[in-house]
């Protein structure tokens, strides 16, 4: 069977996600990676393409034949790496891009690196002269795996900041809307934003794992630096200053919101952050 469906970004969380999700289903995919050994194993119907997002040949070639595309990109410091996608797809005769975004774009207020890379990127995509779909999601509810080490080692969850809402969304549910949104008709032009179905802060987030993992967790606040120095260190100092900046519009509120539009996609809420611990607490040792 001939694949229909590529999915960028495949060894990822939602891209990793939506493959298998698709394969699942007895949808024809081709999953592209820099490094084919990092990418799912889906068994002999997938097909597997390595490419790079900056070459433009190597992506036109894994997207022969291609109805639909998932644009999952990640450096904010690579804008060209859309631009190329766009290119090639069009150059493959692709009839849909469906873009991996973040609802952070909606807010005017939000003008870091990520957020501007972000919707310029989404200009590309409604440019492209392609059907489109954009998927906005909140922070993914994975991102507190981050914590896993310091619990295992100390049964403490250091974050900042420790009181700041956020209605984060289980990627899972991001890639159940993906999946839809590449094989259903119905959704070009359309803008998804995608949250959870309730605001929780770190502090909240560390009770509903205590719960999960049927023992008490200490929590201490780290302090704005000590997470931008952390940050800094491993991303560099213009990443560090956009995720700064993003958890500063947090404490004043802006992500607190709830979307009603991934449950009405769905047909179903979105997965709670105490289901997602329950589920991933042996992550957490």
């Amino acid at each position: 069977m001939s694949a229909r469906i590529l999915l960028t970004g495949a060894s990822g969380t939602v891209g990793g996600a939506t493959a298998r999700l698709l394969a699942g289903r007895g949808y024809a995919v081709r999953l592209l990676g820099r490094d084919a050994a990092r990418l799912p194993d889906l068994g002999p119907t997938a097909q597997i393409a390595t490419g790079d997002f900056a070459d433009v040949a190597a992506l036109r070639s894994a997207m022969e034949g291609i109805r639909a595309v998932l644009v999952v990109t990640a450096d904010p410091r690579l804008p060209g790496h859309d631009a190329n996608v766009v290119r090639a797809a069009r150059d493959a005769g692709v009839r849909h891009l469906v873009k991996l975004s973040a609802a952070a774009v909606t807010d005017p207020g939000a003008q870091d690196l990520i957020t501007c890379w972000q919707r310029g990127a989404e200009e590309l995509v409604r440019d492209s002269g392609l059907e489109w779909t954009l998927l906005r999601p909140r922070a993914f509810m994975t991102n507190t795996l981050a914590w896993a080490d310091g619990i295992r080692r100390s049964g403490t969850v250091r974050a900042w900041p420790a009181d700041a809402p956020g209605a984060c969304v289980d990627p899972g549910d991001v890639a159940a809307v993906a999946a839809r949104v590449l094989t259903e008709d119905g959704h070009a032009g359309q803008a998804y934003g995608l949250t959870g179905p309730a605001a929780v802060t770190a502090r909240q987030q560390a009770g509903l794992l205590a719960g999960a993992l049927g023992r008490p967790l200490a929590f201490e606040e780290l302090a704005p630096e000590q997470v931008r120095r952390a940050t800094e260190a491993r991303y560099g100092a213009e990443v560090a200053q956009a995720l700064q900046e993003s958890a500063e519009r947090q404490i004043q509120g802006a992500k607190s919101q709830v979307d009603p539009t991934l449950e009405r996609l769905l047909g179903r809420p979105g997965r709670s952050y105490a289901q997602w611990a329950d589920e991933h607490a042996p992550l957490f040792g």
